[in-house]
């Protein structure tokens, strides 16, 4: 729906009448075809505490994509995210240069309805306009977009400053954008070891990324997305199943501790608690087995005395 600008000054009040207009939209899946004229790129006068609920409703409504759509027709989306609107029109070499507008707006629609993961799902792929390239064979890539993603995330909130009072919410929602293709990466093939891995570094925000692999499955080929999502729910299962059994078999022994005091010459002390820690995130990363005798693990301190911190 094409809108002609205005010569008028846009006051406050145009804006937020944009911004409720996309809520509307976002809530009753069609945009209202009144729009207010476009937005010029200047918005001062509108605060992020104004844009931010707005924006929220949005993205937790239940038809978001309308929503977009909206804040798209008006010209506020280009003031306020022209990263995302630069995904307009731009193809990502899936099923002849797929829109990854349309595929942002589908993620959007299909996430969990968890305000971290859907904006997340709206900047996740920020990053393929600045790293998309073309293999001799035709094969369009990606190489690094959520790491520049994350950048470019940095560079919208220092500009917008949307999240400036929350910043456990723009955390999340960087970390998720850098990491959003970790899980994906699962074929099955992953070792205990690398679970345990994958597991501990995404940490607290294991749920919200499976979700957020979840929605980023949009491929029209039903075979495909069941295999997608398949992996993705079979990798949550281990990792559970995984912790499970941890929580019930420690991955070091009983009386290492006193066995490393032994063979170290050193009485109890936070540098024995630090060791067994360290000694954890290796076995968690497949360094070292776990449930082996202590002299397994007094072994491997003593190669690796400097690496712990250990006096000579």
């Amino acid at each position: 729906m094409p809108l002609r600008s205005q010569p008028t000054a846009v006051t406050k009040d145009r804006v937020i009448e944009a911004l409720d207009r996309a809520v509307l939209a976002a809530e009753h899946g069609a945009i209202d075809s009144e729009l207010p004229a476009l937005v010029p790129t200047e918005i001062t006068v509108v605060s992020p505490g104004d844009i931010r609920p707005r924006l929220d409703q949005v993205l937790l409504a239940e038809h978001p994509g309308e929503g977009l759509d909206a804040l798209l027709a008006t010209g506020l989306l280009q003031t306020l995210f022209p990263e995302v609107t630069a995904l307009v029109g731009f193809g990502d070499g899936e099923w002849r240069h797929k829109d990854v507008w349309r595929h942002t707006k589908q993620v959007v629609a299909q996430a969990t309805a968890r305000v971290e993961v859907r904006w997340a799902a709206l900047f996740h792929d920020i990053g393929k306009v600045k790293t998309r390239s073309v293999s001799p064979d035709g094969e369009v890539h990606f190489f690094g977009h959520a790491e520049v993603g994350a950048r470019m995330f940095d560079r919208l909130e220092r500009r917008m400053r949307l999240f400036a009072r929350d910043n456990s919410l723009r955390s999340t929602i960087r970390f998720l954008i850098l990491h959003h293709l970790r899980a994906s990466q699962y074929d099955g093939s992953w070792t205990d070891s690398a679970v345990r891995r994958f597991a501990r570094e995404i940490g607290g925000e294991l749920d919200n990324l499976l979700c957020l692999s979840r929605a980023d499955i949009t491929t029209k080929r039903a075979e495909k997305r069941r295999r997608g999502v398949g992996l993705i729910n079979e990798l949550s299962a281990r990792i559970s199943a995984l912790a499970a059994h941890d929580a019930q078999v420690p991955p070091l022994p009983t009386g290492l501790g006193n066995a490393l005091m032994e063979r170290l010459g050193i009485g109890p002390s936070r540098l024995i608690g630090d060791i067994k820690r360290r000694l954890e995130e290796v076995v968690a990363e497949g360094q070292l087995e776990p449930q082996r005798d202590s002299a397994y693990y007094v072994e491997y301190v003593l190669e690796h005395r400097d690496q712990l911190g250990l006096p000579k």
